[in-house]
């Protein structure tokens, strides 16, 4: 007797190796220029050695690749088991510089993210519980504010890269537009195939233009080792001090609400709805991530939300593509010479290519938000006010500046700032007791309501 299979969840089909290796590929570019970042802001502020520096970046690209497998693929209650890229957050990067700038350096950073990555896998179940305070209208909401916090991201890179010296050049534009179109066109009329790496067949379009016209740099590719191993405390015992664990702290409940939007998202692009217990395997994973981070000389792990809208753009569910993309980021952090050459990239391409995948997020929320019911639940205030909070510190990045750090780590970032906003809109107009609405009254048929008396 026949058995019928049962049908594979896109989410854990396998593809053949040739478009895994593409597919990964393609996510590793997506995120590389935001993972580096993060070391290179923190290592910046602390003076260190260009050798040092290096050695930062090779640890975090390991780390990244770790945490993307242990996302995706998961073992006991680790991972949520999505298409979920890893990376440093950049939550944690003012916290961080205020730590080893004033005495603590590197080993006090380090304590205080071991310590935050145990309080994410002890709170995880916890957060797993607060689930049904995410309806669609937050998460649509969420995710909406997240693609729009990301825009300008992608219009940094697009202009040059913050700090460069050609900031803004129309050639740097004109690349990221030439890029842009190339991403659109594959889309558009490339075969089906083709169409799903649209944007690494924008990007390697891109960088063939750039090079010849001087925007690459491959200098560093010589310079950068074959082998590099990062060993647990290369910079020293970790410290523990309580003024930088707390200030950890309050980056590690920013996180894990930026997490939570994340997964969310994610789980409505690929049909498998997150629930409770799944939510907490994926924000135990990212806890367990940080602690890697701090052994292993680097920083806190979230869900990069650049690579949410790679997989709502391509409609790649697969988590084992994002699976091989974390191989991918081992090798670059075992092997720094690869490193080298995808850091070759200019900014102005990945800009292109971001343009079209932070817009792709906004647009998903936009869909989410489509099937609420804004009649009488005050949904609009909800996602107006919600947006507004989150676009403040985009829009104007000092409005904070003359608050407590604690304050500024929770609302300088766009993200945590409008999601805990459309969080506690939700509870105040939908969970908390109030007062009920008026009813009409039910007249008789051909009954006319009664004429108010006129008032003296």
């Amino acid at each position: 007797m026949a058995t019928i299979a049962e049908e594979v969840h896109p989410v854990d089909e396998i593809p053949p190796v040739r478009q895994l290796a593409a597919f990964g590929l393609q996510h590793v570019l997506a995120m590389y220029a935001g993972a580096v970042a993060v070391p290179l802001i923190v290592g910046g502020a602390l003076r260190l050695s260009p050798a040092d520096l290096a050695y930062l970046i090779t640890a975090d690209l390991l780390v990244c690749g770790l945490a993307t497998l242990i996302q995706c693929v998961g073992f006991w209650r680790f991972g949520v088991r999505l298409p979920i890229m890893q990376g440093c957050t950049f939550a944690a990067v003012s916290p961080m510089v205020l730590i080893g700038t004033t005495g603590g350096g590197l080993p006090a950073i380090y304590g205080s993210v071991i310590v935050a990555g145990l309080a994410i896998v002890l709170l995880a179940p916890v957060f797993g519980r607060l689930l049904r305070f995410f309806p669609p209208l937050v998460t649509g909401t969420v995710i909406l504010i997240i693609g729009v916090c990301l825009l300008p991201v992608a219009g940094n890179w697009a202009a040059g890269g913050v700090g460069a010296k050609d900031f803004g050049a129309p050639r740097n534009l004109a690349l990221a537009a030439f890029v842009l179109a190339v991403v659109l066109g594959v889309q558009r009329f490339a075969p089906a195939f083709l169409a799903r790496v649209a944007v690494l067949t924008g990007i390697v379009a891109g960088l063939v233009v750039a090079v010849p016209f001087g925007f690459t740099d491959f200098g560093g590719v010589a310079d950068a080792d074959w082998v590099g191993i990062s060993t647990p405390f290369h910079f020293g015992a970790p410290e523990f001090r309580v003024s930088a664990i707390v200030s950890m702290l309050v980056v590690a409940l920013v996180t894990m609400t930026e997490t939570t939007g994340d997964l969310i998202a994610v789980g409505e692009m690929t049909g498998r709805e997150v629930e409770p217990r799944p939510l907490a395997d994926g924000l135990r994973a990212d806890g367990l991530s940080t602690v890697l981070g701090g052994v292993f000389n680097t920083f806190p792990y979230t869900a990069y939300a650049q690579n949410v809208g790679l997989v709502g753009m391509t409609r790649v569910r697969s988590r084992w593509v994002v699976a091989a993309a974390g191989g991918l980021l081992v090798l670059l952090g075992l092997l720094p010479k690869l490193g080298a050459v995808v850091a070759a990239v200019p900014a102005p391409v990945l800009g292109g290519a971001g343009l079209v995948m932070f817009g792709t997020v906004a647009a998903s929320g936009l869909r989410t938000l489509a099937g609420v019911d804004f009649r009488g639940n005050h949904g609009l205030t909800v996602v107006a006010v919600s947006v507004a909070v989150g676009m403040l510190p985009v829009g104007v990045p000092t409005v904070y500046a003359r608050f407590p750090d604690w304050f500024q780590t929770v609302m300088n970032s766009g993200i945590s700032a409008g999601c805990l906003t459309a969080i506690a809109l939700n509870l105040l107009f939908n969970h908390l007791p109030g007062r009920a609405p008026r009813e009409a009254p039910v007249l008789a048929e051909g009954a006319q309501p009664a004429s108010t008396p006129p008032t003296a």
